[in-house]
């Protein structure tokens, strides 16, 4: 299904905006797994992350509401998501993707600051890379952050960059954790740099219910 839902995305995001480049898929391991992590800019991002990176397939965490819908919860666990819940994680949210990485050919898609209006970096994503023994490719998204904003013919770019390797880094404690994300946080601002080199990031105002 995986393959399927993903030609059917493809299709319909060219119909939508054929403004859409790749820079840098020759950073892409071609056969090794890796964690691929970005900031998390927009709901569609991972769908052109996916689509770039094919022939390889990803594992994902999506949050557990959307699994208590029973036909979009079997369309995700089709397609290699597991629910996590972000207020309370649990273990399973690093078991589950290391042994993805461990025991399958999928690698694992991760947005370390866990929220579209969130920069702060998180250790769940060194955590992982490490536990599974496999090398790091950040990635960026820049683009329309709406769905209707792709509808402009808006150039969309997504970049990959050169794969972070933390075998070098022997405990993931505070100070390790600490420099995955800071070589992350590098990776991410040489990325966007070399998109555009004016490039900020401003998040959509998030909408908030109002009490009547």
């Amino acid at each position: 299904m995986y393959r399927v839902l993903l030609a059917v995305v493809r299709f319909l995001t060219f119909v939508i905006n054929t403004n859409a480049r790749y820079v840098g898929k020759d950073n892409l391991p071609k056969d090794e797994n890796y964690v691929l992590v970005s900031p998390h800019r927009t709901w569609f991002e991972p769908l052109y992350f996916a689509m770039g990176a094919w022939p390889k397939k990803f594992a994902f965490m999506a949050k557990k509401e959307l699994f208590k819908n029973p036909i979009l919860s079997y369309i995700l666990r089709k397609c290699h998501a597991f629910p996590v819940d972000r207020d309370n994680p649990g273990p399973s949210v690093i078991k589950t993707p290391v042994k993805a990485l461990k025991n399958t050919d999928l690698s694992v898609m991760v947005f370390p600051s866990g929220s579209r209006y969130s920069e702060e970096l998180k250790g769940g994503a060194a955590l992982i890379a490490k536990m599974g023994k496999v090398k790091i490719i950040p990635a960026v998204y820049q683009g329309p952050l709406t769905f209707g904003g792709l509808f402009t013919k808006r150039r969309v770019t997504i970049a990959y960059g050169t794969p972070i390797d933390i075998s070098d880094i022997k405990k993931m404690d505070k100070d390790g954790i600490a420099e995955v994300e800071r070589r992350m946080q590098e990776s991410f601002n040489q990325l966007d740099y070399q998109v555009n080199p004016d490039f900020v990031y401003v998040p959509p105002i998030k909408k908030e219910k109002i009490d009547s």
